[in-house]
């Protein structure tokens, strides 16, 4: 191949890769990386074969790479944010009144049919205000 072609084949590619990324605010990471390892395939290929061939099959197997890399590290933050939910359904807050006036937020984890509280401390149902008043009011 030519250089000249190279170069625009080279060229297209990377107006490509930035058309993709100049738009994607928040994309996801798979996106990403298949964008990215697309482009860097594509020059690795073209620096390797010389050839406009070399340069698609670079630039696939990089983007398929990168999309796989950037799909797992998705599927990794969606496992994280459902972790992260899953425990804060499992929190109840209950307000009591310390003496000066001031509100006391308590964090009581549901466990079981029951709730554990900050100390560590088990109630078989969920404690009203007066229960708490005792051990956590000042």
């Amino acid at each position: 191949m030519k250089k000249g072609k190279l170069f625009i084949c080279v060229m297209v590619v990377l107006m490509s890769v930035m058309l993709v990324f100049g738009g994607c605010e928040g994309g996801s990471n798979a996106t990403t990386g298949a964008g990215l390892g697309g482009a860097l395939g594509a020059g690795i290929g073209a620096l390797a074969g010389g050839d406009t061939q070399s340069t698609l099959i670079g630039a696939g197997l990089g983007a398929a790479v990168g999309g796989a890399i950037g799909a797992d590290k998705d599927n990794k933050e969606t496992r994280a944010e459902i972790d992260s939910l899953r425990q804060e359904m499992n929190i109840v807050t209950v307000n009591i009144i310390n003496s000066n006036g001031s509100i006391s937020k308590i964090r009581l984890r549901k466990q079981g049919v029951g709730y554990v509280g900050p100390n560590g401390e088990y109630y078989g149902h969920l404690p009203a205000p007066s229960e708490l008043e005792p051990i956590y009011a000042f």
